[in-house]
């Protein structure tokens, strides 16, 4: 394989490995995996977030109740009460990062 060939072939799979481990934005995680319930405000007015009784996380008492690793843990496990899933697991979806990163944007509601 001639040299150009070969750089051309390891910048491609460089490419490839790049997007394909590129995580997505928090803001886009949020649209994507949250808002259903939690609502793009964070508010959990929607239609499921006021079925499971959902925290608002634009309110101040809420947000200082909470903390990070309680988040991390809810969306990396899931929320279960009374051994009923309340919020599924995001472990297989979202890298440990993404998680990171989604908590911070949770915080981001607080009014």
């Amino acid at each position: 394989m001639n040299t150009p060939l070969k750089l051309f072939t390891l910048g491609a799979g460089l490419a490839l490995t790049a997007a394909l481990t590129h995580a997505a934005p928090a803001a886009e995680n949020w649209e994507n995996q949250c808002t259903k319930c939690h609502g793009a405000d964070g508010k959990g007015q929607t239609k499921v977030g006021k079925k499971l009784n959902l925290k608002d996380y634009s309110d101040a008492k809420v947000q200082a109740e909470m903390k990070d690793a309680d988040m991390t843990k809810a969306i990396t496990a899931g929320v279960f009460v009374d051994g009923k899933e309340k919020m599924k697991a995001f472990k297989d979806e979202l890298s440990a990062d993404e998680i990171k990163d989604l908590v911070a944007y949770v915080r981001k509601f607080k009014g």
